[in-house]
């Protein structure tokens, strides 16, 4: 099983988070596959490189998905702006059977403390089967935010409790980082499990 996993706007590939989530997928049977887009790979040779718009990051996207190793479809996605990314272009893969699921870790829904301008029209009637591993207090949305937003049926939640967008709880809150990683680990690893299952069966 394969997981390909873009970054969030803000910092590469080998943020503490996306390294932990790696090793831990590692050890339920996945190999993940990160990569950076062009404006994060600019910004270590020095470059001021401000983000560009999700939109404009899907050829990069699929390009990633084109160089991978052989071996079977993988499912795809990333953190944040990463997991954005891939959702714009899971549907596109999954029809051509380069793809078989879409993950997210820590979706934003919409910016932070901007609930009203959301980024959901594209998962409203999303076919590709996916799953979203977020913070039940992810200022990029909230369970209570999400759970009203009438998503595609194709998308299934796994919740860290009382997580923020890195997953992680409030001390005294009864629960640790480890555990809602290691939860999200689970999770990603059973659906990348079903997913190529569901594919080996169409």
């Amino acid at each position: 099983m394969r997981f390909l996993c873009a970054h969030g706007a803000g910092a590469g590939m080998e943020t503490p988070f996306l390294v932990a989530m790696a090793e831990l997928l590692a050890e339920r049977g996945v190999a993940t596959y990160r990569f950076e887009f062009a404006y994060m790979a600019a910004r270590r040779r020095g470059a001021r490189k401000p983000p560009p718009r999700a939109e404009r990051l899907g050829d990069e996207y699929r390009a990633a998905v084109g160089a991978l190793p052989a071996g079977g479809p993988p499912i795809i996605g990333g953190k944040s702006m990463g997991g954005r990314v891939a959702s714009l272009v899971a549907d596109e893969l999954y029809r051509a059977q380069r793809i078989v699921g879409l993950a997210c870790l820590g979706y934003p829904f919409h910016p932070p403390q901007k609930p009203a301008q959301l980024r959901t029209a594209h998962l409203v009637a999303l076919r590709c089967p996916t799953l979203f591993a977020q913070g039940e207090r992810d200022p990029y949305g909230t369970r209570a935010e999400v759970e009203s937003y009438g998503l595609s049926p194709a998308i299934q939640m796994c919740w860290a409790n009382d997580g923020d967008h890195d997953l992680a709880p409030r001390r005294g809150s009864g629960f640790t980082r480890k555990g809602n990683l290691m939860h999200a680990a689970d999770a990603i690893a059973d659906f990348a499990k079903r997913s190529v299952e569901r594919a080996g069966r169409v």
